[in-house]
């Protein structure tokens, strides 16, 4: 797996747009989803992947309704803890997600989801990853 990107985002870096638009909904069992562990606060961490390098491209919460709806619709939503809400990736910015693939971690208590991602990229900086800062 691919970890983060370049020490600084690559701000001529082109959009990129999936090679379909369209929504790849996934049907979990009932045993699959009652596998999710989620925290104290009703949540659970998910990693984001690009599709076509694994490429991480960012870390967000979802809670049980964000994960269901996430699979029902093909786009990623997740739980924003500052603002107490749900919100789909790239309704106000257009760097919407495209689920193509999705698992859970042996624990339960991780998911790992691989996108098709549309436009600049996942970061809210404009970066196409939220991992580009490096230690040392």
């Amino acid at each position: 797996m691919t970890i983060g990107a370049p020490a600084t985002p690559d701000a001529s870096a082109a959009p990129r747009t999936p090679t379909s638009l369209a929504a790849t909904p996934i049907a979990p069992t009932a045993e699959q989803l009652a596998t999710v562990k989620y925290n104290e606060a009703g949540l659970v961490p998910a990693i984001v992947v690009d599709h076509t390098d694994n490429q991480v491209l960012m870390m967000a919460w979802m809670d049980e309704g964000s994960l269901i709806e996430t699979l029902e619709t093909g786009r990623t939503v997740f739980w924003s803890r500052s603002r107490q809400e749900r919100w789909r990736k790239g309704d106000t910015s257009g760097d919407r997600q495209w689920v193509r693939a999705a698992y859970y971690d042996c624990d339960g208590d991780t998911l790992l989801l691989s996108v098709e991602q549309e436009g600049q990229g996942a970061c809210h900086t404009g970066a196409r990853s939220c991992f580009y800062r490096a230690f040392g």
